[in-house]
C-alpha cells in the first residue's frame, strides 16, 4: 500500500462509470446466520450463483472473514480459476458501501505528477450506515485490500458510502438528501460542504439531489436502489404503479426532479422508467425489504440482475436488455439476498481497467 497526499481531483484523477471496463470486481462472502434472518443457505447459494455468473466476464477478489467462510467459498467455488480468496476480518458483507471507492488519472501529461499511479482507490469513513450496526471491521476494509494489492490509497475524513453515489465518469452525480444529509453520518456538513468533498476526491462537479429512497431501504435512500446511470446523459429510476404504496409519491417526486435537471451543456437527461416489483416483500416479523431492479451491476459484456420471483421480473429483463444492447442482459435469483436489505450492486464494488 502507498498513501498519497494532495486532492485527487487537482492531480487528475475522477471516478469512472461503472461501464468502464473493469480490471475486477470486489466482494465478500456471506456469513452469519442471523445476519440473514436463518437463510445464511439459501443466500450462499444465490451468491455463488452471482459471483460464477460474473466469473466468466471479469476476475472475482472475494474477501472471507474467517476460517469457516473460507472453507465454504473455496467448497462453493472449487475449479473456477477466476475467483480470488483473500483472509479479511468483517463485520458484513455490503462491499459497495464500505469498500474503497477506485479513481482513474483522467490526463496524461509532461508535469511534476507524471509519476503518479493510473489507478488508486479513495478510503473514506464508514459507520454502518450511520451507526446501525457493528462497523469497526468493516471500517478497515480498504487498508486490507490496498495492501494486499499495493494499491495507492488517498484518505479522506468523511463518512460516504459507494451505494449513495451515482456517477456517469464525466463529473455528474446522483444522490439522495435522505442520505447525505443524515444527522448519523456527517452532522456538520450540508450539500455544499458535501458537494466539495465529492468534487476533490472524485472528480464530480455536478450533484443531483433526490429526495428519498424505498421504505424499508436500512441505508436511508441509497441511490443504487433507485437510479441509476445507463450512459452519460441517461438515466433508468424506478417508478411505483401502486398509488397507495409508499414508494409511489417518493418516486414521483424524484422523477419530476430528475426531468428538471439541466446538465453542464444546458441540455435535459434522457430517463427512462423501471418499475419495481409488485410484490410487497417482508421479513417474518413484518419489517418491510426493498426489493429493485436498480440494483442491477454493470460488468465487462454483462448486466447482472437481481430478480424476485415476481410478474415485474421478465419485464425488468427486457427493459435492460434494450437499454444495454451491447452487453448480455442476465437475470439471476436474489430472493434470499434481498433479506440482507440489498442485491447484487450493493454486494460489488468495481476496480477500473487501466488505459
Amino acid at each position: 500500500m502507498h498513501r498519497l497526499t494532495g486532492i485527487p481531483q487537482r492531480l487528475g484523477y475522477r471516478m469512472p462509470a461503472e461501464w468502464c471496463k473493469h480490471r475486477a470486481t470486489w466482494m465478500s462472502w456471506p456469513f452469519d446466520d442471523e445476519m440473514w434472518h436463518g437463510q445464511l443457505h439459501d443466500v450462499r447459494r444465490e451468491y455463488a450463483a452471482f459471483v460464477k455468473t460474473l466469473s466468466r466476464y471479469e476476475p472475482v477478489h472475494l474477501l472471507v472473514r474467517d476460517a469457516e467462510a473460507r472453507a465454504t467459498a473455496e467448497t462453493a467455488f472449487s475449479g473456477v480459476s477466476a475467483i480470488n480468496l483473500l483472509n479479511v476480518p468483517l463485520d458484513d458483507v455490503w462491499l459497495r458501501d464500505n469498500g474503497p471507492i477506485f479513481v482513474r488519472r483522467e490526463v496524461v501529461d509532461t508535469n511534476p505528477h507524471q509519476d503518479l499511479p493510473q489507478l488508486a482507490a479513495v478510503n473514506w469513513q464508514f459507520n454502518s450506515w450511520g451507526q446501525k450496526y457493528s462497523w469497526d471491521l468493516d471500517n478497515l476494509a480498504p487498508l486490507a485490500i490496498a495492501k494486499n494489492q499495493g494499491f495507492h490509497l488517498f484518505e479522506s475524513s468523511i463518512v460516504m458510502e459507494g451505494g449513495s453515489l451515482e456517477v456517469n465518469g464525466e463529473g455528474l452525480c446522483l444522490t439522495t438528501e435522505q442520505c447525505l444529509l443524515s444527522p448519523m453520518r456527517n452532522p456538520t456538513l450540508g450539500k455544499v460542504e458535501i458537494e466539495k468533498y465529492l468534487f476533490d476526491y472524485l472528480g464530480i462537479d455536478q450533484v443531483v439531489w433526490l429526495k428519498m429512497g424505498l421504505e424499508g431501504d436500512h441505508t436511508d435512500g441509497h441511490i443504487d436502489t433507485i437510479s441509476r446511470f445507463s450512459g452519460v446523459d441517461t438515466v433508468l429510476t424506478s417508478v411505483c404503479k401502486d398509488r397507495l404504496d409508499p414508494n409511489y409519491d417518493r418516486m414521483q417526486e424524484n422523477l419530476e426532479i430528475l426531468k428538471d435537471v439541466r446538465l453542464k451543456d444546458g441540455g435535459r437527461l434522457q430517463i427512462i422508467e423501471l418499475p419495481l416489483p409488485e410484490r410487497r416483500l417482508e421479513l417474518k416479523d413484518g419489517t418491510r425489504l426493498p426489493p429493485t431492479y436498480a440494483n442491477f451491476y454493470i460488468a465487462n459484456g454483462a448486466v447482472l440482475v437481481p430478480q424476485y420471483e415476481d410478474q415485474q421480473d421478465s419485464k425488468a429483463l427486457a427493459l435492460l436488455q434494450q437499454v444495454f444492447p451491447s452487453h448480455k442482459v442476465i437475470g439471476l435469483p436474489s430472493r434470499a439476498i434481498i433479506t440482507g436489505g440489498g442485491s447484487f450492486h450493493c454486494l460489488t464494488q468495481q476496480e477500473p481497467a487501466s488505459y
